[in-house]
């Protein structure tokens, strides 16, 4: 049975709401209550075509857990063909015609110096809305900066007259090898910066010989990642656990299937940052079209959603997990090496590694959760200090505020077995495709190298804590 496009729009309400996806139409009244980001953002499309808005946030295969029931059919061909021609022959906004032009007048790869000139670029070339979730952080944003400040914290204290003509940066993360003390931290929604999303930076992660970690909330599917590796090429997965464990039993089995090789339960994330850019990105581009709006004495007040992207993609996680539960039911589950992403202090290392954890990742979600949380080389930093046993417990990660080959080389110095970056990969991917994730790679490479050569470290486990001194520059008085 195929349906017409007045057949659909004849359900848009939110007691009976179908909508349009790439064809095929879906009856999602049901599902309204249960959209992690609400149901206003579904009936905005009730009753007619919401594939433009569906594809850049959501794997192809997001609609596999509706009921069978609410796959309805197909669209007319004769109208699915009048759609086409509308997108095909609709006007462009402002935004759109900005990014395409920018995107004309990137610089030549090879004139890419650093990750900072790629996310210079980024800004241009990504529409707001993408730019807009990517570099957002919560409230003040003082999480998000203070995450790099302290970096320029820590110097060093370099050793001379060591031999270091052969020097290798190659290591191992739980097992698996790695060029670089570096991985890709998961990150969402790499299609909002390029069509190919995620397969940029998986075969960009392979031609620069590091791991990639794929998120739950990735904008494709998590086979679709698993294809565009090389054979015998690592992914891990950060497992963002569903409230329902049978859905999180799912999806931590489909992962196994498709050779997944570590899962990071990430557990600071349980309900959205106050993201001000990302929830302001719309109201940016209705003014960019239509001129800025006014208040109106008497007009509507509603309040805001504060969620921004971000709250459609955690609506539905976990927000009950302890130790004493979450941690023996995983292990009950699944031989997978288990990380626990978003470890923020001492106390919780030690919980974790007490947990029989096979690692933590110390993050403060890129400063995008809590506002003022601590620099995750500062959480380091102190447990490097109080509790250096942890380091031989279990593998401790940092990720958040690292841009420079020397900043990895500080966090490996201080015991971290390996330093995982996000924005700076969809950044990099955004601009250039899975290219631009090598090239980042490479000038990773390229600094990480250097920094061990000036530091008279031939090969990682020479990078020790001595090298490393915490230096707060006073005037004095």
């Amino acid at each position: 049975m195929t349906l017409s496009l007045v057949d659909v729009a004849k359900h848009s309400t939110n007691k009976s709401c179908w909508v349009i996806i790439q064809d095929k139409v879906y009856d999602v009244t049901d599902f309204l209550a249960e959209h992690p980001g609400g149901s206003k953002v579904i009936l905005k499309y009730a009753g007619r075509d919401a594939t433009q808005a569906y594809l850049p946030i959501h794997p192809p295969d997001a609609l596999k857990t509706l009921d069978l029931s609410k796959h309805l059919g197909p669209l007319d061909s004769a109208d699915a063909q009048q759609l086409h021609i509308a997108q095909q022959n609709r006007v462009k906004t402002k935004d759109e015609l900005r990014v395409e032009e920018q995107y004309k007048k990137r610089p030549p790869l090879g004139r890419i110096l650093s990750l900072a000139d790629f996310e210079s670029l980024a800004q241009l070339v990504l529409s707001h809305k993408a730019w807009a979730y990517y570099s957002s952080s919560a409230d003040t944003t003082s999480a998000n900066v203070e995450n790099a400040r302290a970096f320029s914290r820590f110097f060093f204290n370099p050793r001379v007259m060591r031999p270091v003509r052969d020097c290798s940066p190659a290591t191992k993360i739980l097992g698996f090898d790695s060029s670089l003390p570096l991985f890709v931290s998961g990150a969402a929604l790499a299609k909002l910066g390029h069509p190919l999303g995620e397969a940029n930076i998986t075969r960009g992660a392979h031609k620069g010989g590091i791991i990639q970690m794929v998120s739950s909330n990735a904008s494709l599917s998590f086979a679709e990642v698993a294809a565009a590796a090389e054979p015998g090429q690592t992914l891990f997965f950060q497992l963002y656990k569903h409230t329902d464990d049978s859905l999180a039993v799912k999806r931590v089995r489909e992962i196994e299937s498709l050779g997944y090789k570590a899962i990071f339960l990430t557990v600071d994330a349980l309900t959205a940052g106050k993201r001000e850019c990302d929830v302001r990105a719309p109201w940016v581009l209705e003014d960019m079209e239509n001129g800025p709006a006014y208040h109106v004495e008497g007009g509507p007040a509603d309040i805001a959603d504060d969620g921004g992207t971000a709250g459609a993609l955690v609506g539905a996680d976990d927000q009950n997990m302890t130790w004493e539960k979450t941690i023996p039911w995983l292990r009950s589950i699944t031989k997978l090496p288990l990380v626990i992403k978003g470890v923020q202090c001492l106390e919780d290392a030690v919980l974790a590694a007490e947990a029989g954890c096979d690692g933590i990742l110390i993050s403060n979600h890129g400063g995008r959760q809590l506002d003022y949380s601590m620099p995750p080389l500062e959480t380091l930093y102190r447990i490097r200090k109080r509790r250096p046993d942890l380091f031989d417990k279990m593998e401790i990660y940092i990720d958040g505020g690292a841009r420079r080959g020397t900043d990895v080389v500080k966090a490996i110095c201080l015991g971290a077995k390996a330093v995982g970056m996000g924005r700076p990969f969809l950044y990099a991917q955004s601009c250039y495709g899975a290219d631009g994730v090598a090239k980042a790679i490479s000038i990773l490479d390229s600094e990480i190298v250097k920094a061990m050569k000036f530091l008279g470290a031939a090969k990682i486990e020479d990078l020790v804590p001595e090298m490393v001194e915490r230096v707060d520059w006073q005037a004095k008085l």
